[in-house]
């Protein structure tokens, strides 16, 4: 199964009914705003970020451009109490970038940001080989990078991180080797290749954020660490980067209950790094694939896995990325959580492994799929559905932990 599909399995399942409360019974969501799935966009897939007080984010789809069938995306603002306001609608022109996957960043009033695709006309069967694009607060959009889809690498699935002026992001295919890229792009759009992802023992298909740890970056693999894994595919990794293009592999997932398939970035929490995978673990779970895991790794490579879901109430899946807060970390599962549907989860885990379901979402107006990492703003966590809510285009919601 392709990475695209294995991420949007949640998306074919039929969700119905409505739940607004905890796995304790105690009522903790709240639908922030739900898309209308027209111009206002639907489908967010990316997480949150917070802006003196305002949240910013974007839709894979919607938008109204006719240059998309389901249009190509929008970024959006949002207040904490539901007044959303478009801020860009992408493909309105060509060259402009189509559908957003990653999140935002912020450096100094003004959001840097990818598409997965648009760009330049022609490249990937018209569809593009993805952009790098900066939008100021009221709206103002430039390029600064599009993808050319051979060496220098397409597609960015994830967002970009700010080192000390630079920015750092990843492809998820093509590159040299047709494995995806690490690149760095100055805030004037000077692309640099840092490493081209081989396959094989390097790893290859990252859709993960990277992250700083003391001037290297760590980044996972979807697919790659070594052919014994689900040949030729491999099973993923976790792998550091310095600016200058040195790369290491620092874990290889082994697959079955060791977890398999990391598609979301990591945290570091003095020192060790926190991720997930969507496959492996319980192996009984949804076999042959498992169900995904919780897992932190040393920087000198010792894993260790925390939890394995096991599809039921406590979910399946897991896509995005962790947040630590207070020492517990809180995450999503695409699937599970025993209602009808199984439309996902938001939970918490201890560093011992204990795991606590926060929310189930019923697919109805409440949201389903869970796919952008989460925030917390003043103890609150937020959100995004990719479907569910009233249109069943998407919502950003609110939890209290």
């Amino acid at each position: 199964m392709k990475p695209d599909a294995i991420l949007r399995f949640a998306a074919t399942l039929v969700c119905a009914g409505v739940l607004h409360i905890s796995a304790a019974g105690a009522v903790t969501e709240a639908v922030v705003y739900a898309f209308k799935g027209g111009s206002d966009g639907h489908g967010p897939v990316a997480g949150l970020i917070d802006v003196e007080g305002t949240l910013y984010g974007t839709t894979a789809y919607g938008g109204s451009s006719k240059r998309c069938r389901d249009g190509c995306g929008t970024e959006f603002s949002l207040t904490p109490s539901g007044t959303h306001t478009v801020i860009h609608r992408f493909g309105k022109e060509a060259g402009d970038g189509k559908f957003p996957g990653g999140s935002l960043i912020s450096v100094n009033g003004t959001l840097y940001g990818t598409t997965v695709g648009g760009g330049i006309r022609g490249c990937f069967k018209a569809r593009g080989c993805g952009s790098v694009f900066s939008i100021t607060l009221n709206g103002a959009e430039a390029v600064l990078y599009a993808f050319r889809g051979g060496s220098d690498g397409s597609g960015p699935q994830a967002g970009l991180i700010d080192v000390k002026g630079t920015f750092y992001g990843t492809t998820l295919y093509d590159g040299a080797h047709g494995g995806g890229t690490v690149f760095s792009i100055t805030p004037g759009g000077t692309e640099t290749v840092l490493h081209a992802f081989q396959g094989g023992s390097d790893g290859s298909a990252t859709y993960a954020r990277l992250i700083n740890v003391n001037g290297a970056l760590y980044g996972t693999t979807f697919e790659g660490g070594g052919t014994s894994c689900h040949a030729p595919y491999g099973c993923g990794t976790v792998f550091s980067i310095t600016p200058s293009g040195t790369e290491k592999v620092v874990y290889a997932f082994k697959g079955g209950s060791d977890g398999e398939g990391p598609s979301a970035g990591l945290i570091n929490i003095k020192g060790t790094l926190y991720g997930t995978t969507i496959y492996g673990g319980d192996m009984s779970c949804h076999a042959p694939y498992g169900c995904g895991t919780v897992f932190s790794v040393a920087r000198r490579g010792t894993e260790t896995v925390l939890y394995a879901f096991h599809y039921g109430a406590d979910g399946a899946f897991p896509s995005a990325r962790l947040l630590n807060s207070n020492g517990t970390l809180y995450g999503t599962t695409l699937s599970g959580g025993g209602t009808s549907c199984g439309c996902g989860t938001v939970f918490s885990l201890t560093p011992s492994g204990t795991e606590s379901v926060l929310h189930s979402f019923g697919g109805g107006s409440d949201g389903a799929q869970p796919e952008g990492d989460l925030i917390s703003i003043k103890g609150i966590l937020y959100g995004t559905t990719y479907s569910g809510g009233a249109s069943n285009g998407g919502t950003v919601f609110s939890i209290v932990p």
